[in-house]
């Protein structure tokens, strides 16, 4: 019988330091470390490479050890899966840290079985906790008046100009071309400021109404994109609190063994995606086609093909 740790961190900046102190004891014994590096728990733990490889390499009667039941496990489905393979190959399985400490939890005795529930549950708890506070982060934030998302494209002192050239008669459009910005964005900081009454529409053809709408370009416009699925998993702990409650709100779409989340966001947001999963995505083919593939629909503005 032999000790076999795994470990697996979440991102590119996180370490394994916290989980190899618990197991200090077996690393230092000279048992072998199976780890998952920069690999997303939204990714099924049958599906990851270094999990798979300890489960080749293991013996009958071999103990798979683990600093805490996260490391492995994201839902009931994943402790029932994982449970039943290690138990038909005659594996044990055993969390250094936590209430679970120093249990086999592929035991067959009614205790075990419970306790195994109860883990299940807990970690699906925690996970929807997390996403729960950001969002009541955000809007803890928005009611104390904090700005969210985009920094704003004109400073104070910028828009203290602008106000102050358009009440000399400045137009609109020439402040745009003068600041380099969409004249919708002056529009906007001339409304804030209270400095631009009303238009009379009355004044103005329809013509000349639709001819300016259609120079209007939202610098920021909300598209939906088809995000595939390695890259959903790759920012399953992504620290954007704009990419997870997009990605938490987005719809899961089925395609054969795949799917990806229909996600409804500013192109920024989808922007950071692409360059918050650029780094894992990156360690496999399979990940660089999701990467190209998300990259080339973000591009095209929005295409789900």
């Amino acid at each position: 019988m032999a000790d076999r740790l795994y470990l697996r961190h979440s991102t590119d900046k996180q370490t394994n330091l916290r989980q190899k102190h618990h197991l200090a004891s077996y690393l230092k014994a000279g048992a072998p470390a199976y780890e998952d590096p920069a690999t997303s728990s939204r990714l099924h733990p049958l599906k990851r490479p270094g999990f798979v490889r300890l489960l080749d390499e293991a013996a009958v009667g071999d103990v798979v050890r683990l600093a805490d039941a996260a490391r492995l496990f994201r839902s009931v489905k994943d402790v029932l899966d994982v449970r039943d393979v290690l138990r038909r190959r005659g594996l044990h399985l055993r969390i250094a840290s936590g209430p679970w400490a120093g249990m086999d939890l592929t035991s067959e005795d009614p205790m075990t079985k419970l306790f195994v529930t109860m883990l299940a549950g807990v970690l699906e708890f925690q996970r929807d906790m997390i996403s729960e506070n950001t969002k009541d982060g955000l809007a803890a934030a928005r009611a104390e008046g904090k700005t969210l998302g985009r920094p704003a494209r004109l400073s104070p002192g910028q828009t203290a100009e602008i106000v102050s050239a358009y009440e000399t008669g400045t137009a609109v459009k020439a402040l745009a071309r003068q600041h380099g910005v969409d004249p919708k964005v002056i529009r906007r900081a001339l409304d804030l400021a209270g400095a631009r009454a009303a238009p009379d529409l009355d004044a103005f053809s329809a013509q000349d109404i639709e001819a300016d709408q259609e120079h209007e370009v939202d610098p920021d416009p909300s598209v939906v994109v088809d995000v595939p699925g390695l890259v959903a998993e790759a920012l399953a702990d992504v620290a954007n609190g704009a990419v997870r409650i997009a990605l938490t709100d987005g719809q899961t779409i089925r395609r054969g063994q795949g799917y990806s989340v229909r996600v409804t966001a500013p192109l920024s947001v989808h922007r950071v995606m692409i360059e918050e999963s650029s780094t894992s995505l990156m360690q496999s083919p399979a990940g660089r086609k999701a990467h190209r593939v998300h990259s080339d629909r973000v591009r095209s503005g929005g295409a789900t093909a």
